[in-house]
């Protein structure tokens, strides 16, 4: 049985990405559950302890704030969110150090942003200085950077931001713990018939419209932003298990090869460290639009984007910028790094490899975007 195959397969997992959920960090008001993260901690350290690498991405920031501002609603405009996360996110931390010291562990802070993960450089930075973490036996305790990050650099919710750090960090499973068993046939808390789905071999739209609306008054996101993370972890080619972080002993239990939660099942193949920021950093304000021939060989072939499959380019753009590269039809089927800027491309488009020199007066590459700087999106 396949779902037997990989729950098996997770024995094996020696680096782990852990998120938890304002939902089990916090009580129905806001403040901090004390109970539920000294439990937690005392897991995540016995992993640690037992020779696994741990990373925690960590909810809870802006409900702890709210918890000691009394705020009774979650914050609407950008400055009051900014403002409880800022109160917030100094009681999180300080009571993450207090328990994870209680058990002999080290904790790092690492707040991130969208523009750490879009930016090549502040990637790689953020992806040495956690290797370099993990190598001293530290725990890294992440979360999105929200006294600072407006919508533009937000990456929105921490479900999402876990699956990138997991990316990031070459992680082989991602959790994510919440209040709900996994992913259910529908909202089990209004559906008496509702039952559990062990295992998401597909993200399909199917699968999609099971997700429902968002999650408690205090949180960002739901279902739907678990599936995201999802299709965003298992195209890396990491595993993700959604399951409940009320119960003491899931993450042993995962570990160890139990039928715990939803099981979604990677892609094949893992991308490079390099391909999985190419997957997620954002597009530059353009795109190449290729014909049906180099549709099948990018898709079909594993080959580079030659100046012949080129119909059209749209926006202006430099050398090394990620561009778009979609179909006739207008559909995204990959990202890439461009080896020409716009500008040139557009001279060349349509035209053979040889004729480059002679069109530009230079050529630096075959290539408008070789295939190791090429990411497929379907």
């Amino acid at each position: 049985m396949i779902e037997e195959a990989y729950r098996s397969n997770l024995k094996n997992v020696r680096r782990l990405v852990v998120k938890v959920g304002t939902s089990i960090l916090t009580y129905a008001t806001g403040r901090l559950n004390l109970e539920r993260m000294e439990r937690l901690v005392r897991e995540l350290a016995g992993l640690a302890n037992a020779g696994y690498q741990v990373i925690l991405v960590t909810s809870g920031a802006v409900g702890a704030g709210m918890g000691r501002l009394g705020l009774k609603e979650r914050p609407r405009t950008m400055p009051e969110k900014q403002a409880a996360a800022a109160v917030g996110q100094g009681l999180l931390m300080h009571m993450y150090e207090k328990f994870f010291s209680e058990y002999g562990r080290v904790v790092a802070q690492i707040l991130l942003t969208k523009e750490d993960l879009a930016d090549r450089r502040r990637y790689l930075n953020a992806r040495h200085t956690l290797g370099a973490l993990l190598r001293l036996g530290v725990v890294p305790v992440i979360n999105e950077n929200d006294t600072v990050a407006v919508d533009e650099i937000r990456v929105g919710d921490n479900d999402t931001l876990s699956a990138l750090v997991a990316g990031l960090a070459d992680a082989e499973l991602l959790v994510l713990l919440t209040d709900i068993d996994g992913l259910y046939t529908a909202d089990p808390q209004h559906d008496p018939e509702a039952t559990l789905i062990p295992l998401v071999e597909e993200i399909t739209p199917e699968i999609e419209a099971l997700a429902g609306g968002r999650g408690s008054r205090w949180s960002v996101g739901g279902m739907q932003t678990k599936l995201q993370a999802a299709r965003l972890a298992t195209s890396f080619g990491i595993p993700m298990v959604i399951t409940s972080g009320l119960e003491a002993g899931r993450l042993a239990a995962i570990l160890a090869g139990k039928r715990v939660g939803t099981l979604f099942l990677p892609k094949e193949h893992r991308l490079h460290a390099r391909k999985k920021w190419l997957a997620y950093c954002p597009p530059a304000p353009g795109l190449i639009k290729i014909d049906p021939g180099a549709e099948r060989a990018i898709l079909n072939e594993g080959k580079s984007l030659l100046p012949s499959g080129i119909i059209e380019v749209v926006g202006d753009f430099g050398q090394g910028a990620v561009v778009s590269v979609v179909t006739v039809e207008g559909k995204e089927i990959a990202k890439g790094m461009v080896n020409y800027p716009a500008e040139d491309i557009r001279r060349i488009q349509g035209r053979k490899t040889g004729e480059i020199v002679e069109i530009l007066g230079y050529k630096d590459y075959d290539e408008v975007i070789h295939r190791d700087n090429l990411v497929i999106l379907v």
